[in-house]
């Protein structure tokens, strides 16, 4: 007879997720969303469904005695034939907010991405518990911060002491979109990718609209941020405009200009934060599309190249530097009517003195440490002083 028999198998219902905007229902179980429905209905990309079914940010949270806990989840793990095998995801476990354990969940469904020609193919695979072992017996406030960087079916909830949803504690909600980069990219954990580390460090709730690859602009997300709950808003544009290679100049303002709208649609007076690409000597003055280098892959390195020509910026193509002058001049002349509207450059994140001493590994992506670096950065420019999020 196992030893968690008589334990309470709570359901995994909405009310115990904080950072998902929806929750669909499978057969094994439930699986958080960072779009809506409505959103993923109107989305043809498989790569930004892959990247809004990654729960970055999304975390369990409720109250509860148990001394003990386990959670069965379906992973999704990645393969990318010839780069070097990816970890597991990590889960980490907060008790009234400090650090109190983390782990991985083998097994999990296996998705192949073949880089070089672009296909992808699904293995199935069982369901794997993560579990925790010796908290401390008395009323605590528990999170279990899900992986950001792998879709995970939620299966059950297992402790050995009933669950309640945790309560509002007041804090303010800070909704924010962006790139990979927000997504989390290769951070180490789901609360060192730097919005988490920003918002843990503002004392704000984070709900992360971070997508990799899908920063694009896609109105359906502009609708999101538009009906999501938020005290404190921020949007984090241009990388992937660059590396997808999707749009010219002349779309690029009007484009700006109708996802603002369309947010200040819902949130006509809350703080609105801008931010423009960080530093990415790849793409600063030369044009998209960007591309795995394949001679790398065969080497078992990942890393990218830029196939455009900086002459092509004669045409309307974009890059950061391009990209970086619009967005402030778009902000400067909205500010005349919206007080409410901010601004930062990205660089002040991540800037060339900082690419001196950490550079992108694979010429895209921040690694840890970076993260830190960023999430830090941005705490102090946004949520003191005078910054955009300052109480």
């Amino acid at each position: 007879m196992r030893d968690d028999d008589h334990w309470t198998t709570t359901p995994l219902t909405a009310g115990l997720l904080r950072g998902a905007l929806d929750l669909e229902v499978t057969a094994r179980g439930v699986l958080p969303h960072r779009l809506p429905a409505r959103a993923r209905a109107q989305n043809t990309d498989g790569q930004l469904a892959m990247a809004e079914s990654q729960p970055s940010g999304v975390r369990l949270a409720f109250r509860t005695r148990a001394t003990a806990l386990a959670l069965d989840t379906l992973p999704t793990k990645r393969v990318y034939p010839g780069a070097p095998p990816r970890p597991d995801g990590v889960y980490e476990l907060l008790v009234d907010g400090r650090p109190a354990g983390r782990g991985s969940v083998t097994g999990g469904d296996t998705l192949t991405l073949d880089l070089a020609t672009g296909s992808a193919t699904v293995t199935p695979g069982p369901v794997g518990t993560l579990r925790f072992d010796g908290l401390r017996g008395r009323d605590k406030d528990v999170e279990i911060w899900l992986p950001h960087n792998e879709t995970t079916e939620l299966v059950a909830l297992r402790t050995d002491a009933p669950v309640e949803p945790a309560p509002d504690r007041g804090a303010r909600v800070w909704l924010h979109h962006g790139s990979s980069i927000s997504h989390g990219s290769d951070a180490a954990t789901p609360t060192t990718i730097w919005p988490a580390l920003a918002a843990s460090r503002g004392g704000v709730g984070l709900v992360n609209l971070g997508f990799g690859g899908g920063a694009l602009l896609d109105p359906f997300t502009a609708r999101a941020l538009r009906d999501t709950p938020a005290d404190l808003i921020s949007v984090k544009l241009g990388i992937n405009l660059v590396n997808a290679d999707v749009m010219r100049l002349r779309a690029f303002g009007p484009a700006v200009h109708g996802f603002l709208d369309t947010i200040r649609e819902g949130h006509p007076t809350t703080p609105l934060l801008v931010v423009s690409p960080i530093l990415c000597p790849l793409h600063e003055d030369t044009p998209g599309p960007s591309a795995p280098d394949l001679d790398g892959l065969a080497d078992g390195r990942l890393r990218f190249v830029a196939l455009g020509d900086p002459a092509e910026r004669a045409s309307g193509k974009l890059t950061l530097n391009v990209i970086r002058e619009e967005l402030a001049r778009i902000v400067e002349r909205r500010r005349a009517d919206d007080p409410h509207l901010h601004h930062l450059d990205g660089r002040a994140l991540y800037g060339p003195d900082d690419a001196a001493e950490l550079p992108l590994p694979d010429g895209l992506h921040p690694d840890a440490a970076t993260h830190r670096r960023i999430g830090e950065r941005f705490a102090r420019l946004a949520f003191t002083g005078e910054g955009a999020f300052a109480a």
